[in-house]
């Protein structure tokens, strides 16, 4: 086994600043073992005698695609089904019942990852509002796993989350090769559109929502750039629309134009 090279304080520090200007992110001194794993294969595979050499390749500007493929490594974060069921059980108590079926309702998953919160919304959607006219937008800045979250094709330990019932209804058991894998309905997974945004820079347009979800994403940003992205999805959100955050993550001293209504959930007046 090729033993794995170690990277410097300076080399470090020069991805810390590159994917803090792209995407506006604070890599502490503790994710350099996080660094140097996610990234090892890409020196490989470029053929970087170092992290500063292959830094060098990405800093060139001559290979957009690898700093997306870093870009990708560095950013992706674990998600899973139906986190935080707070969230959803104020959507079915407090959101949905109010809303006119006739009306459409359009959420924004703003950072989607492989696509497990965006299916949880489709499937609690799909459950109260049936056929009315609804859809959900899925932005991440990975486009690795957006490709994952279009396919929606998991394992089957990771439906552990996901009702019984919603299971049953809007999922497909793998057979055969298949085995071992659960597959998103056809019906649900035409409800969403999984698209390459930057939250840390200006959005694609994807109109205005009913509700948006950010969660577990401040976290990684400094104040400046949480009050920029906050502000940014804030300026989506539809008048008397909602916003769920992380329940670790507030706004306080970040954004004072909406409203708080319970832990992690503001709203827009």
């Amino acid at each position: 086994m090729m033993q794995q090279r170690a990277i410097t304080d300076k080399e470090f520090s020069q991805f810390q600043r590159m994917i803090y200007d792209i995407a506006g992110i604070n890599l502490s001194e503790s994710k350099k073992a996080l660094v140097t794993g996610r990234l090892a294969k890409r020196l490989s595979a470029r053929g970087a005698s170092s992290y500063g050499e292959y830094f060098s390749l990405l800093a060139s500007g001559q290979d957009p695609g690898e700093v997306q493929v870093a870009v990708d490594l560095l950013t992706t974060n674990e998600t899973y089904f139906f986190r935080e069921p707070k969230h959803f059980d104020f959507m079915r108590a407090k959101i949905l019942p109010g809303h006119s079926k006739t009306a459409g309702f359009r959420v924004w998953s703003g950072a989607a990852s492989s696509g497990q919160e965006a299916y949880s919304i489709a499937m609690l959607l799909g459950d109260m509002l049936g056929d009315a006219p609804w859809e959900i937008v899925g932005t991440d800045i990975s486009t690795r796993v957006l490709e994952r979250a279009r396919a929606g094709h998991y394992a089957l330990e990771r439906a552990q989350h996901i009702p019984k019932h919603y299971l049953s209804r809007f999922c497909l058991k793998g057979v055969g090769q298949q085995e071992g894998t659960f597959l998103v309905e056809s019906g649900l997974r035409s409800r969403i559109r999984f698209l390459h945004a930057n939250l840390n820079r200006a959005l694609p347009q994807i109109g205005e929502f009913n509700l948006v979800f950010l969660r577990n994403v401040m976290i990684y940003f400094d104040a400046e750039t949480k009050r920029q992205v906050v502000n940014r999805v804030a300026s989506l959100l539809k008048r008397g629309g909602h916003l769920f955050i992380g329940h670790s993550e507030s706004l306080n001293g970040i954004n004072e134009s909406l409203e708080a209504v319970a832990p992690s959930i503001y709203r827009k007046p």
